[in-house]
């Protein structure tokens, strides 16, 4: 019985979606109402990947290249400015009104202006994805690095090692945790704002996909974007957790 639970439990998943698949498709099938044309079929969802399959591939790429150096900027800056923060006390003294004020700000106020400013609306989508990017990786690794025990900074100095060194060398591998919870969210919140940005009027990437199909009321298309951006996150995310465990190897033990 016990074992029959256990493997039940590691089905829950997928049973869960089936569950929601019935839902839909007894909600697309089954009796006619108002409303039913927004939910198509599963068949008709199925039939709309295979149709639109180039016209995703092209939209997940250009997304992909708003979103990766957005993300990686934000993610380089906002490592070593937490680092830095994190151990330099005044550093981090002078820092903390300003992220008090500007981290909690929803990146997609700043699309307006963002778009009125920068000459292309490129820049301004990568803009909006490196705010959302930063806060999250620069409060979490400022917060890693601060919690390093002071022993660490003594130990360091005994031993020679100096200011800037003991940052790559300790901080850094010491805030590793939470580095990696930063980033996670961050990449979340950048594929939030990338595709509410791609609905401001840009005309590739899977955002504008979804937009355009919507417009049309095509809404067999429109449902199989959602789910290719879904897969698309989901992918993404996997890679980025096999990542973080092959780098956090060292925390299973903790």
């Amino acid at each position: 019985m016990r074992i029959f639970i256990k493997y039940l439990s590691k089905l829950s998943g997928v049973l869960f979606l089936l569950f929601l698949l019935g839902i839909w498709t007894l909600i697309s099938c089954g009796p006619e109402w108002s409303s039913q044309y927004l939910f198509p079929s599963p068949k008709a969802i199925l039939t709309a990947l295979f149709n639109s399959r180039e016209e995703l591939l092209r939209s997940a790429w250009a997304s992909l290249l708003k979103l990766v150096p957005a993300y990686f900027a934000a993610a380089v800056v906002g490592i070593s400015l937490g680092i830095v923060s994190g151990s330099v006390p005044w550093v981090g003294t002078m820092l903390k009104p300003i992220s008090r004020f500007a981290a909690p700000i929803p990146p997609n106020v700043y699309i307006p202006y963002a778009i009125a400013i920068l000459p292309t609306f490129y820049l301004s989508s990568t803009f909006i994805i490196f705010i959302a990017a930063f806060w999250p990786v620069y409060l979490n690794t400022a917060a890693g690095a601060a919690d390093i025990p002071e022993k660490y900074r003594r130990n360091a100095a005994i031993i020679g090692i100096g200011r800037f060194e003991y940052l790559w060398r300790i901080a850094f591998v010491a805030s590793l945790p939470s580095i990696f919870s930063g980033l996670s969210v961050g990449m979340g919140l950048s594929f939030i704002m990338l595709t509410v940005a791609e609905l401001f009027g840009e005309n590739t990437g899977l955002g504008h996909f979804v937009q355009f199909y919507a417009d049309y009321s095509d809404y067999p298309n429109m449902v199989a974007g959602i789910l290719w951006t879904g897969i698309v996150v989901l992918a993404i995310m996997e890679l980025f957790e096999f990542v973080k465990r092959k780098v956090l190897f060292w925390t299973k033990a903790n």
